[in-house]
């Protein structure tokens, strides 16, 4: 029986996530895909995670776009 998670964001952090968004988008056309402040305004990695952190909505998007762009990672 296969245990493996179905769930492509299992065992990623969302470090990992903002980083490879931010490596892949730039923070310039992340923060047009998605326009949050911490992406627009000053963005870093830091300050990124803490608002996402505490943004259930906001870290859902991030989460959401991770999973589309996926392919592209490859």
């Amino acid at each position: 029986m296969d245990s493996k998670s179905k769930d492509p964001l299992h065992g990623i952090t969302l470090q990992k996530i903002v980083e490879t968004l931010v490596d892949y988008y730039g923070f310039d056309t992340l923060g047009e895909l998605i326009p949050i402040k911490c992406f627009i305004s000053n963005p870093s990695v830091k300050s990124s995670l803490t608002f996402l952190r505490k943004t259930d909505w906001a870290r859902k998007k991030v989460e959401d776009l991770y999973i589309k762009s996926l392919p592209k990672f490859s």
